[in-house]
């Protein structure tokens, strides 16, 4: 989630990056050229559904499985977080959800509408049931699909779920003036850009809610992941919307009718994920009728180390209830 500090540091670094002249464009500028080409539409395409376009991508061939982003995605990070399921007999469908890329933003991108935008993506694709895992505050919306619609459900699986947690104090709200200072910079693809550049750790322990010394102590191949999913939230001002209200639905997430989901779930978490969503994995867990858990003790947001163990209990959750 966007923090305070994180908003007002990424202003700080584009302002000192600004003294980097020549350099500083033509670095930029190399970095949106890379950032634009991964979400081209050539690698997406797009659905008019009640609540106006719905862009998606697709990758694999087999059971068809839907990933739902996390804050700062869009079907990239979709297929990113999935590409493990992609290579093993899953045909993953990575939608961008309301305000990411090139899908809508209506007037109520509220989680309930989200849940049955995601149905006209399957009645478009011609699928009658499928299983849905939702990262993070992705998870907001892959809940409210389980719930609204049960018959079109097959399995659910929040990862690092953004989502309510009983007795947990509110988040402060922010004040106008913070809210006018957050749209500013996440429309500015240059200031998350020097951010990226000048304060690349700090952005790992706050927006992707991962300890420093978890990320340093991991495999070569997990860092390059970290750095990968911090890099694809560029450009940030095709995300800026969506962004804006992940921070409002999962800053403060609303309680669920979480005992009305029938399909068989699997929560999943890390102890030591600086979004404490552990806590939210548990209640989850604790009341879907029949729910599994897993967490993991450490690993951060991003589950550093554990990526293939992950996806692999996902895999072996889905073949032990017959989805495969």
């Amino acid at each position: 989630m966007l923090t305070r500090r994180t908003v007002l540091g990424l202003g700080i670094a584009g302002s000192a990056l600004l003294a980097g002249g020549g350099w500083t464009a033509s670095a930029f500028r190399r970095a949106m050229a890379k950032s634009n080409a991964r979400i081209s539409p050539d690698h997406s395409k797009v659905i008019a559904g009640r609540f106006g376009d719905l862009e998606y991508a697709e990758a694999g061939t087999g059971t068809p499985f839907l990933m739902v982003h996390g804050t700062g995605g869009g079907f990239d990070q979709g297929l990113m977080f999935a590409g493990l399921l992609a290579t093993s007999g899953y045909r993953v469908i990575a939608p961008s959800r309301f305000g990411y890329l090139r899908s809508a933003f209506p007037a109520d991108p509220s989680s309930e509408n989200q849940a049955d935008a995601f149905v006209d993506l399957l009645d478009a694709l011609d699928i009658d049931k499928i299983a849905i895992a939702g990262g993070s505050a992705g998870a907001l919306s892959a809940l409210q699909f389980a719930i609204r619609h049960p018959d079109r459900c097959a399995a659910l699986l929040p990862i690092v779920p953004a989502t309510y947690v009983p007795d947990r104090a509110p988040a402060r709200p922010w004040s106008p003036f913070q809210q006018s200072v957050a749209e500013s910079v996440l429309r500015s693809d240059f200031l998350f850009w020097a951010g990226i550049v000048t304060m690349r750790d700090t952005l790992i322990e706050t927006l992707l809610a991962t300890d420093a010394a978890v990320y340093n102590a991991a495999s070569a191949a997990e860092q390059a992941r970290a750095r990968e999913i911090l890099w694809s939230i560029l450009p940030v001002s095709a995300r800026a919307n969506g962004l804006l209200n992940d921070a409002k639905l999962a800053g403060n997430p609303a309680p669920m009718e979480l005992e009305r989901i029938t399909a068989p779930t699997l929560a999943i978490s890390l102890d030591d994920d600086r979004f404490l969503t552990a806590d939210a994995a548990r209640h989850i867990a604790a009341t879907v009728p029949g729910a599994r858990l897993v967490i993991y003790p450490t690993g951060g947001h991003i589950w550093l180390g554990h990526d293939g163990e992950l996806f692999g209990e996902i895999e072996n959750f889905l073949k032990e209830i017959g989805y495969a």
